[in-house]
């Protein structure tokens, strides 16, 4: 029998930031946009590399204040056993501008597509949650 446990704040970026790949969600024109994106976790914060054509950088190049809203969603789910885990994160997402912070970025975090990307985005999290799907009898190794 699968159970379904939820996850506090700090498990859920813990999961988060054992893998590399997840999926950012944000609007364009209205509409929802979602691009899949390899990522790491710095200090709580997700942290994405984009270009310079990028929707999510125009985005966030245009935003004042508090910075674009946007979700950010990454699992680990068996497709036999159904087991697993899926964390999303909700928060605003701001270009990343002092150069050595987009130095730092560029050496711990390597686009998976042959394109540059001379620009960060930094989410930092309002709303963490988190799910586990396990047996009764173990917890799957994550």
């Amino acid at each position: 029998m699968t159970i379904k446990r939820e996850l506090d704040s700090s498990e859920a970026l813990r999961l988060l930031g054992g893998v590399s790949l997840g999926r950012v969600v944000f609007t364009r024109h209205a509409l929802p946009q979602i691009r899949p994106v390899n990522h790491v976790v710095d200090g709580g914060d997700i942290v994405i590399r984009t270009h310079e054509g990028a929707a999510l950088t125009s985005h966030t190049r245009q935003a004042d204040g508090e910075g674009v809203v946007v979700a950010y969603e990454a699992d680990v789910i068996d497709p036999d056993t159904h087991l697993g885990w899926s964390v999303v994160v909700t928060g605003y997402a701001h270009l990343v501008t002092d150069p050595r912070e987009l130095a730092r970025y560029r050496t711990m975090l390597r686009p998976w597509v042959e394109q540059t990307m001379d620009y960060a985005v930094r989410i930092r999290p309002d709303l963490v949650t988190g799910m586990l799907l396990t047996t009764t009898e173990a917890v799957p190794d994550l």
